[in-house]
């Protein structure tokens, strides 16, 4: 009797997890969804360049660079005992909030509409930093739930870590920033960031001016634009599965190296694309676009998962929260570059609204880019499993 008791309990808490679970992915992928209304906004009801257009996508993520200091908190500050599904619904409400006032907000101004995109991505960046620790704590999936899901749903029913009580609040961030400061004076951890920060800074990512370039010269609808974003989510999903079933044991440099190389594949094919050689083999502009703008995407989000899964492996115990929020923290910081080095590009090529003649030797010198950072994998560094065990 007792036994039932104890599985019928597993079994309500496994079904509690899997439901916040459910509602946090449906949450997270539906994220794109307004920021491609957004971008739709800016160039057509407010007219913006695609210059200015990319330096407003990279710097939306300024509020993710802060995640190490999130990530302190969460680790050190518990909200009425919990450290994690607290932050998770605070940031969901402030994403919430932001949404909210950016679509029912009567002519909205381009400052306004900025401040209310930082405070959005500060919201999704709280809720991130706690839902890595959730993932590397509890060797869980991790969930990006929603404000009234975290509320109804207590911390205690997911079985996660418990916090220290012993400690205070200033004594438990000072512990945290040092262990984290341990971790990352580890070699291994320490080469493998640098090396998984550069593959994204290196590049001069296109973003803004492939979106004028598909919405302009090619017309293609904006249904087009959003079933690539679709497409990339299925693929990401669909990778996934088959990197925990297939790949997980094999060597993240390995991993890395491939997924750096098929984007930058998928970039040269960009250049045929550019040229119409496709559309010479009757291949229609939307559903190359639907295809390989969704692969280039999801190929992106992706890489973030097996390097996720490194870093739980080298991580120490006790800063998983912290280490994971510093690794965001700097991917962050390496988009905002690589955004920033994409309308540099664009500029000195000469690519404009008007004039795209210059894209392909643009898109060519990003896939160049994109090669780079496969002459120094070597940088991605593994503990063997013997000096595993002698820890």
């Amino acid at each position: 009797m007792e036994k039932e008791r104890k599985m019928e309990g597993e079994r309500r808490v496994e079904a509690t997890r899997r439901w916040v679970i459910a509602v946090g992915f449906w949450v997270q992928g539906f994220r794109l969804f307004p920021w491609l209304g957004v971008n739709f906004f800016l160039k057509d009801g407010m007219g913006v360049a695609a210059s200015s257009l990319q330096i407003l996508q990279a710097s939306a993520n300024l509020p993710m660079v802060a995640k190490p200091l999130l990530g302190l908190l969460s680790d050190a500050v518990p909200i009425r005992g919990h450290r994690r599904l607290p932050y998770v619904a605070i940031g969901a409400l402030l994403q919430a909030i932001s949404w909210l006032a950016i679509a029912l907000w009567p002519a909205i101004s381009l400052p306004v509409l900025t401040i209310f995109l930082l405070l959005s991505n500060f919201g999704a960046s709280i809720c991130e930093v706690a839902n890595d620790a959730i993932k590397l704590g509890s060797k869980q999936p991790c969930p990006q739930g929603q404000f009234c899901t975290t509320v109804a749903i207590p911390e205690s029913s997911l079985q996660l870590p418990k916090a220290d009580t012993n400690l205070s609040a200033v004594s438990s961030v000072r512990k945290q920033i040092k262990e984290l400061s341990y971790a990352l004076c580890m070699p291994e951890i320490f080469w493998s960031v640098i090396w998984f920060s550069l593959s994204y800074a290196a590049i001069p990512f296109l973003l803004g001016t492939m979106f004028f370039y598909q919405t302009e010269v090619l017309r293609l609808d904006s249904s087009v634009i959003g079933l690539s974003k679709v497409f990339g989510q299925v693929t990401l999903l669909a990778w996934s599965v088959a990197y925990n079933k297939y790949f997980k044991t094999t060597p993240a440099q390995k991993v890395l190296s491939v997924l750096q190389f098929l984007t930058a594949l998928v970039m040269l094919s960009d250049v045929l694309f550019v040229q119409g050689i496709y559309r010479n083999f009757g291949i229609p502009d939307s559903m190359y676009t639907i295809v390989f703008s969704g692969l280039l995407e999801g190929l992106m989000l992706f890489k973030v998962l097996p390097f996720s899964v490194l870093v739980a492996k080298l991580c120490p115990s006790g800063c998983e929260g912290s280490l994971m929020a510093f690794v965001m923290s700097a991917l962050a910081l390496a988009t905002i570059i690589s955004g920033y080095l994409g309308v540099a590009l664009a500029e000195f090529m000469g690519v404009s609204g008007g004039d795209f003649s210059a894209l392909p030797t643009c898109l060519l010198i990003e896939a160049a880019c994109t090669m780079l950072p496969l002459f120094f994998s070597s940088l991605i560094k593994e503990r063997r499993e013997k000096e595993k065990k002698e820890e």
